[in-house]
């Protein structure tokens, strides 16, 4: 017989495997449903009638000629043999292409992550604690308004105001080249610092929320009503028993977060310039590169993927109710 907490992680397991493989499908199709030919916008379209032979070998090259279920499948068994393709425009590893994006993207997306809980985790308790003060109202305004914001107008506003008006920052890039040791960290600190604090705020202002939310639900709580009662400060309250009762869904949130921020950080590397994953995927996108939209979408999936996974992970430890006797 298994136990609630086995049957539990098992469900969602063979959930997600067979989620894993409903999106898999979809990043095959999806590419090849898009107008445009990878051949002919490498060639470009004097190929089409100055040399029609060159790209009927090209597309056999790279197994376009075959029909749809046969790509597919070769697709299938690459993945199982950890193989993601040659890009057809660069002609390079579509791993060896990734590993150095990625590297970027993760440098940004961990601070913006860490950074954005931590402030949504202290202001939102305080914006709930003080629910409907001045202090409140402030505070969920400015949430409301960064939450309202899109992502491409902040991080183009932080770039305006700082970078190209103040020039307190630089207008892009990750590092501004000839620096070693820790000139070199502070360097790429120094400019990472505005796209950090772009995805930061937008991380942030969704979790305030659903934080000042829940601690003013936890508030009108009996048990809380009980713990006045005993005397308890309303600091001890808040510590001891209000953060308490929301930690399990906030980090669930966080780590669901975490995987949306790494397809969120795309528009932003965009804007600042990085040479992230967000510049490979529009590149392969304008170029209709098949194998690096397939192994950048297919990467990106699994973030979302196991941030879900671990999410639910971590709610199901955190909360002793969930695949308990009922």
């Amino acid at each position: 017989m298994i136990s609630g907490k086995k049957a539990y992680f098992l469900g969602k397991l063979i959930r997600y495997a067979f989620t894993l493989f409903l999106i898999l499908s979809l990043n095959f199709a999806l590419p090849r449903m898009m107008p445009g030919d990878p051949i002919v916008n490498l060639l470009g379209e004097e190929a089409l009638h100055n040399d029609p032979r060159m790209i009927e070998l090209l597309r056999a090259e790279h197994g376009l000629d075959k029909p749809l279920h046969i790509q597919y499948i070769s697709y299938l068994r690459s993945l199982a043999g950890m193989d993601l393709g040659y890009s057809i425009h660069k002609n390079l590893s579509v791993a060896e292409l990734m590993v150095n994006s990625l590297i970027w993207t993760m440098l940004l997306v961990f601070p913006s992550v860490l950074i954005g809980s931590i402030l949504a985790l202290l202001f939102g308790s305080l914006a709930g604690f003080k629910s409907n003060s001045p202090t409140d109202l402030f505070l969920t305004t400015l949430a409301l308004l960064f939450y309202t914001c899109p992502p491409f107008l902040l991080a183009m506003l932080l770039l305006s105001i700082f970078a190209f008006h103040l020039g307190l920052f630089p207008l892009g890039n990750l590092t501004s080249g000839g620096r070693a040791g820790l000139d070199y960290f502070l360097d790429v600190a120094w400019h990472l610092f505005l796209p950090v604090s772009a995805l930061s705020l937008l991380g942030a202002s969704y979790k305030f929320l659903v934080v000042r939310n829940s601690v003013t639900q936890i508030f009108d709580e009996q048990f809380i009503v009980a713990a006045r009662a005993k005397g308890l400060t309303e600091r001890c309250i808040l510590l001891r028993h209000v953060i308490r009762n929301v930690l399990p869904p906030f980090i669930s949130m966080v780590a669901i977060s975490l995987g949306f921020m790494v397809s969120g950080a795309l528009i932003v590397e965009i804007v600042f310039s990085l040479n992230g994953m967000g510049t490979l995927i529009y590149d392969a996108v304008v170029a209709r590169d098949y194998p690096v939209m397939q192994g950048s979408f297919l990467v990106l999936t699994m973030f979302v993927l196991a941030a879900n996974f671990a999410a639910d992970m971590l709610y199901a430890v955190a909360d002793p109710r969930i695949g308990g006797p009922r």
